[in-house]
């Protein structure tokens, strides 16, 4: 007896990674907009489009974000014709953020009176590691593999129990700052606090599992960070470098520890730190190099990811 083929499309950009990894790349139908990894994906049609202007400053990203919040407006667009085209069999999408990607709500909406395959609508909804373990199985297990699930788990589990690590001179791990937004200026949380951990620092002004706050120039002075790694949603290092005037411009940014010490840091974001997929191990990895990075020392000794996961801000900005 053979097993008719899935048909799965993909609503938010970490569930694609999962899907591949999980080897069932060549069942996926369709993506969101911002699904682009692997590189071999990126030829199947695109089912989402945000609604607010995503070229513009980090300031204009943010209004535009709230005003539509406040609005109850969701900031993305769902194609329903090209899923009606696609007759999908499993759609992924996410209930942790209306933010950050299409939305369960979104999904819910444009299945309304769906006329077809009357897909399974798996929700992930990470908001910290155990959760991404969680999301990994239960979409194994959704697509009739969950032994696959299983090993993926295991051998990502292993990767980040065994990263290089390294502390200070003294035997003191880094206090590390890791900003997601840089006007207004955001911390980041959910999962990323643990990758700090698992790096060898100690996160700053987040807390594990939780969202990503806000906070002030003032708090950002308090804390003093040993390490700042900056890591915008959504941006990569190209753009996040066209707007880091916006934090070189504050009088508090010169005094703070981590800028004097050269230990600033911009990190590939997008690609990296606010994807909750597999690669959040490869982001605990830069984390890892960047912890291990002696600014005194140039080219950049044994490091993997440096050009394409992560630059010194003296690098950008000379």
């Amino acid at each position: 007896m053979t097993t008719e083929p899935h048909r799965i499309v993909t609503l938010i950009a970490s569930a694609t990674e999962i899907v591949c990894a999980l080897g069932f790349e060549d069942q996926l139908v369709g993506r969101s907009h911002e699904c682009d990894f692997p590189a071999s994906i990126r030829h199947l049609p695109a089912c989402s489009e945000p609604r607010i202007d995503v070229q513009g400053g980090s300031r204009e990203i943010d209004e535009q974000v709230r005003n539509s919040l406040k609005d109850a407006l969701s900031i993305y667009r769902i194609f329903t014709d090209e899923l009606h085209r696609l007759q999908p069999t499993h759609l992924i999408t996410q209930s942790q953020c209306e933010v950050c990607a299409v939305s369960l709500k979104d999904v819910e909406q444009a299945l309304c009176g769906f006329i077809g395959s009357q897909p399974q609508v798996i929700a992930h909804e990470p908001m910290n590691l155990n959760d991404l373990w969680n999301d990994i199985q239960h979409t194994a297990t959704s697509l009739g593999a969950p032994e696959r699930g299983r090993k993926l788990i295991a051998a990502l589990q292993h990767r980040l129990q065994h990263l290089p690590t390294s502390s200070t001179e003294h035997g003191e791990k880094p206090r590390v700052f890791c900003l997601e937004w840089l006007d207004p200026i955001m911390s980041a949380g959910n999962w990323v606090p643990e990758l700090v951990e698992y790096a060898g620092g100690i996160p700053l002004l987040s807390i594990p599992g939780q969202h990503s706050p806000y906070f002030t120039w003032e708090q950002f002075a308090a804390a003093d960070p040993d390490v700042i790694a900056i890591m915008p949603c959504g941006f990569d290092i190209a753009r996040t470098v066209s707007e880091i005037h916006v934090l070189q411009s504050h009088p508090v940014w010169n005094r703070l520890k981590a800028v004097v010490s050269g230990r600033v840091y911009i990190t590939d974001g997008n690609q990296y730190f606010n994807r909750p997929g597999p690669r959040l191990v490869e982001s605990a990895e830069i984390l890892a190099e960047i912890f291990c990075d002696n600014p005194a020392v140039s080219p950049v000794p044994n490091s993997v990811h440096h050009g394409t996961g992560w630059i010194r801000l003296e690098e950008a900005t000379g």
